[in-house]
């Protein structure tokens, strides 16, 4: 009998997955508590065949240092996560090493945080909520509590993918709102099904309620949003990211909100993770700051894990089929 492949897992990720997986792998699991440390990855990665770990950019850079531990013997990293900007591209070809993510299974999870967080910073809801908690509300609720409706608003969606299409579908069919939407390559049955007008950026921004930007991080995205589209938004208008926090240029949107260029912002992702305790978003009462939950529910982050170890026996074994990162791509 031929021996199993040999995996390294960097963290926790429960007991079904890793069961699942040791019918095609020899697996091993960080027990230290909280994530391996990269200093331990590269003592020991020029021993296993494949990697499941999570990260970003900021947290479990997968680089050219960290590929050389594995001494040409790493094939795989899947990635528990469905974005892979820690992913170094160019460093993954040039070792031979496949990159895989977690597409789809968490769509429909990101999508409900993204209306939670249009109705919450419309709606005030935290900080109404810390005022009833704090003993504050001593009357019935005036004018200075009032939020803005979202329902029949106008809402423009920054990239309609999967979760775009998503939250598009909850936007047009629940709220009744209108939809507006500017992607790279334009999507005309979608344009059909929700009577959605295809605009561009600088356009979108001027008559959207509601700025959704849903596009993943490259070099083509990294602050794709900057002073000048906030200048262009209704002073109405709310801006909510949950994609990465790069692809905001984070300095203009403090200053666009202390000006008063837009209405508020909902966030669920910042330029730094986790975010500084000293940064002036966190001060203000129109941001909803969430921190990175966009698919944090027991059931999703599970399928997550499940699609993760799949991904690596199929890599690894043969067994199924994988996500491999479109970059990685054969």
């Amino acid at each position: 009998m031929s021996e199993k492949p040999k995996v390294f897992i960097t963290e926790q990720i429960g007991t079904e997955p890793v069961e699942w997986l040791r019918q095609y792998c020899d697996c091993t699991v960080w027990e230290g508590g909280g994530k391996a440390p990269r200093s331990h990855l590269l003592e020991v990665l020029g021993s296993y065949d494949g990697l499941i770990t999570t990260g970003s950019a900021s947290s479990g850079l997968i680089d050219a240092e960290l590929l050389a531990a594995g001494q040409q013997r790493l094939k795989l990293v899947s990635t528990i996560s469905v974005g892979y900007n820690h992913f170094d591209i160019e460093a993954m070809r040039a070792a031979g090493v496949i990159g895989t993510h977690t597409p789809y299974v968490l769509d429909e999870t990101v999508a409900d945080m993204v209306l939670g967080l249009m109705l919450s910073v419309a709606r005030r809801m935290p900080e109404l909520d810390r005022l009833v908690k704090s003993g504050e509300w001593n009357s019935l609720a005036g004018d200075a509590h009032f939020g803005v409706d979202v329902h029949h608003s106008t809402l423009g969606i920054i990239g309609m993918g999967r979760i775009g299409e998503a939250i598009a579908r909850r936007a047009v069919d629940g709220f009744g709102m209108k939809l507006l939407y500017y992607n790279r390559s334009r999507r005309p049955e979608l344009e059909k099904r929700y009577g959605a007008d295809y605009l561009q950026v600088e356009e979108l921004l001027r008559q959207s309620d509601f700025v959704v930007l849903m596009v993943p991080l490259s070099e083509e995205t990294r602050q794709y949003i900057r002073s000048e589209h906030f200048a262009m938004m209704k002073k109405s208008a709310f801006f909510i990211n949950a994609s990465r926090g790069g692809t905001v240029d984070e300095r203009a949107l403090i200053e666009a909100l202390r000006k008063g260029q837009i209405r508020g912002a909902g966030l669920d992702v910042y330029e730094q993770e986790p975010v500084d305790k000293n940064n002036p978003l966190l001060g203000m009462s129109n941001v909803v700051a969430l921190p990175h939950i966009g698919s944090a529910t027991h059931r999703t982050r599970q399928d997550m894990k499940m699609v993760a170890v799949r991904n690596a026996a199929a890599i690894l074994t043969g067994h199924g089929t994988a996500y491999i990162v479109k970059e990685l791509q054969p």
